[in-house]
């Protein structure tokens, strides 16, 4: 016989977000990998005493990291990606009736930080994974540079070969 799914929602829910992540998980391991318990003295001095709370330092570059790891460049993009992900929410600690902060709460921190603390959080990152057997190898590279783009879509032309396939194939 043939079965028809119908979904009802539940008022009540007996969900626990640690048990739907498997123990062989990639973020759960860098979850159980990482503590990032040294960004609250590294970041202190960039707050103030006063005003509302901010977004958990510990947060914040666990969502710069998910966005590394997933080649997400829009905070925008982020945090709705994380949204949507049990795993991701579980390694930065939200639970799947929380609300995640906003995307300019996100763009709006990352500007508060200088790049030395970045690249301070990557290394300590980067060793922490490789001490817990994460990351392998003998050599490891990093490249970056920004460069900007030098073309128009009107200078574009058409390249016509100066042979025909069919003789070039001959000729070869």
């Amino acid at each position: 016989m043939q079965g028809k799914k119908v979904y009802q929602e539940q008022l009540f829910n007996s969900f626990r977000l640690s048990d739907r992540v498997p123990s062989t998980n990639f973020y759960r391991r860098l979850k159980d990998a990482l503590n990032l318990d040294f960004l609250y003295e590294l970041t202190r001095g960039f707050y103030g005493s006063s005003g509302q709370k901010s977004i958990d330092p510990v947060v914040f570059f666990k969502f710069c990291l998910v966005g590394y790891l997933e080649n997400i460049i829009s905070d925008r993009k982020l945090i709705e990606h994380c949204s949507m992900r049990l795993d991701i929410l579980y390694f930065i600690g939200y639970d799947i009736d929380e609300g995640l902060p906003w995307h300019s709460t996100i763009s709006r921190t990352r500007q508060l930080f200088p790049e030395d603390v970045f690249e301070s959080v990557f290394t300590k990152v980067f060793t922490l994974c490789v001490e817990t057997g994460m990351v392998s190898g003998h050599t490891q590279a990093i490249d970056s540079a920004p460069v900007k783009a030098n073309a128009s879509m009107d200078t574009l032309e058409l390249k016509v070969p100066e042979e025909e396939l069919e003789s070039h194939l001959r000729r070869v």
